[in-house]
């Protein structure tokens, strides 16, 4: 395989991406810093083809990244493969607005083949390939220039084994009759809208213990302005105001600002400066959540008392058996919201009662939860039996 030299100019970028587009799959990795802003900052991509294989400087002067943009997500005649490509696609979405498709995760492909849930790219090559990686540039600050040879050739070969591991990952889902479980994740994986980041939608992920409206009124309203001050300040969302002072303040909010400088967790100066006045804006504008807003107490569980958990505890029993028998790992195969909402009685709308989850797990699970299935140990070991 040809290794070029660091790109850092827009011809040989073009150049490259052109030879890229004839390819029928391309492996991408990026190098990122995040620690201290609220946007991921690129600094490296790497892509590489059966033939050959380059890193693409993105902070060099004056470098048009479009055309390698436009292979990821305008170009569906290439498949872009990644490993755990979670964050890298959150940084082409962040750049483009779209995702990478169509694209195709080892990871995720690894817990089809029965290699764990969370294989770690090291693991992965030497499982494949055989080969120990040398993980002496990963703590490396990706942000600073130059870049010497020994971390450039270390996240090249984040692409180099990609490519080698991805055919034959693929010809062994072939071989198992595996390869279409994977679609509905792919699929899911690069849906943009798991991407977005809606400031509407940032009290989502902050905990609180009330369930009063008003309450979560406020919060929503203190959760929106925080993330549009950190998206404005491109700082992290806890360097702003972390969230259990957030929840704090939803739940009892000064009354006038110099209040703010009793609150714990922010400094004394916020009584008098221009952002605890923004914040007391926040919560002057809040409205008290409507009942559609209003978040369930026990989403997908209707009814999930003792007995429903016991039936919930047996259908994670019986996922370890399927499991293990097919040699997939557990989280592919069935999630803990669709088996506690299965435990409850619900039928609709649960993945594992559709497709090849149905066929591989579902089905034995509905008749487990109808009285038509129980354990049994026989030689020892614990399997399935049916009770008609």
């Amino acid at each position: 395989m040809q290794i070029h030299p660091l790109i850092t100019d827009s011809k040989t970028l073009s150049d490259f991406c052109a030879r890229m587009a004839k390819s029928p799959y391309v492996a991408i990795d990026t190098e990122f810093m995040r620690e201290n802003s609220y946007w991921p900052e690129l600094c490296l991509v790497q892509v590489a083809d059966a033939h050959e294989a380059a890193a693409i400087d993105p902070k060099a002067p004056g470098i048009d990244l479009k055309p390698l943009l436009d292979l990821m997500v305008d170009n569906e005649d290439v498949l872009k493969v990644f490993h755990a490509g979670g964050q890298d696609i959150e940084i082409v979405h962040n750049l483009t607005g779209k995702t990478p498709h169509p694209m195709f995760d080892t990871q995720i492909a690894a817990m089809a083949l029965g290699l764990g849930e969370q294989i770690g790219y090291g693991n992965l090559v030497d499982a494949w390939l055989g080969v120990q990686l040398d993980k002496g540039a990963r703590f490396t600050d990706w942000a600073r220039r130059p870049l010497d040879k020994r971390q450039i050739d270390y996240a090249i070969g984040d692409v180099t084994y990609l490519i080698e591991i991805f055919p034959k990952m693929l010809e062994e889902l072939r071989k198992t009759g595996r390869g279409d479980w994977l679609d509905q994740e792919m699929e899911r994986i690069s849906d943009p809208s798991h991407y977005e980041n809606d400031p509407s939608e940032a009290w989502k992920r902050v905990r609180i213990a009330s369930r009063k409206a008003d309450v979560l009124g406020r919060l929503k309203a203190l959760a929106a302005w925080r993330e549009k001050e950190a998206q404005d300040k491109n700082l992290p969302r806890g360097r702003i105001v972390k969230d259990e002072t957030l929840a704090d303040i939803a739940s009892h909010p000064p009354r006038v600002q110099e209040d703010l400088g009793k609150v714990r967790g922010l400094s004394a100066t916020w009584k008098t400066n221009d952002i605890g006045n923004r914040l007391m804006a926040a919560i002057a504008s809040h409205k008290p959540l409507s009942k559609d807003e209003m978040p369930e107490r026990d989403p997908k569980r209707p009814g999930l008392g003792k007995d429903g958990a016991l039936v919930a505890d047996l259908l994670k029993l019986l996922l370890k058996i399927r499991s293990r028998d097919i040699n997939v790992a557990p989280r592919l195969l069935a999630r803990t919201d669709d088996i506690e909402a299965l435990a409850a009685g619900v039928r609709d709308d649960l993945a594992i009662l559709e497709g090849w989850r149905y066929d591989q797990f579902g089905r034995d699970a509905v008749d487990l939860v109808e009285g038509r299935m129980a354990f049994a140990v026989k030689n020892g070991r614990l399997k399935m039996t049916r009770t008609e």
